[in-house]
């Protein structure tokens, strides 16, 4: 099946449909990666919705710094993770080409080394910065508008899902990793990232839940 970008296009312009017929199709890129961090982005626009609609308002006057405070760095985070969508499939052509080499060339192990460690940072970043996403989320919750409490545990679940995601993603690249000392550092910290984050991810989609249901 052909794919609608090209060379010389950016995946991350892609229409939403567009988007979706390339990672159904044979294609290498986007994957899984790309998916995680476009999904990490969608959790920081819905930040910013909450932002925006709860700004200037007389009502919210003395949150108003915080909120502004809160969607310029969801920008730069959206920014960063659109960003991340090029950069995940920008690795994967020297993974690929790696492969491509001949078993018995004395340096393919050396060149698919080196281009593994590189695919390991798009979606180690990712969950870097789907981790601060959350934080912003969980700050926004308290004191955006109740009218956009909704969009704010929307962003959580998806947070939470692009940290997982994203998790996969390192964790299937470290395994082929021969720089064990390498691989269990990332590891470690795609672990901790997990432990941390999933929980307030889950327990501010908990919280909205609740009281959209009335029973908090």
């Amino acid at each position: 099946m052909t794919g609608t970008h090209t060379a010389e296009g950016s995946i991350a312009d892609l229409s939403c449909r567009a988007f979706a017929a390339d990672l159904a199709a044979k294609l290498p890129v986007p994957g899984g990666g790309g998916a995680s961090a476009l999904v990490g982005a969608l959790g920081a626009a819905l930040c910013s919705m909450a932002g925006n609609f709860t700004a200037g308002k007389k009502r919210f006057a003395a949150v108003e710094d915080d909120v502004q405070r809160i969607l310029a760095e969801a920008e730069v985070l959206r920014h960063k993770l659109i960003g991340l969508i090029e950069a995940d499939a920008a690795a994967f052509e020297p993974v690929s080409r790696a492969y491509r080499m001949p078993k018995e060339d004395p340096a393919r192990a050396q060149v698919l080394e080196v281009a593994t460690k590189t695919a390991c940072s798009a979606p180690i970043e990712t969950m870097r910065v789907c981790a601060r996403v959350i934080e912003l989320l969980e700050e926004m919750g308290g004191i955006c508008s109740p009218m956009l409490l909704s969009d704010v545990g929307c962003g959580a679940v998806l947070g939470a899902a692009a940290l997982r995601a994203a998790s996969v993603n390192v964790f299937v690249n470290t395994s082929e990793l021969a720089d064990r000392a390498y691989a269990e550092a990332l590891e470690r910290e795609a672990d901790g990232l997990l432990e941390a984050y999933i929980p307030r991810a889950e327990a501010l989609a908990a919280r909205v839940t609740d009281h959209i249901r009335g029973r908090g």
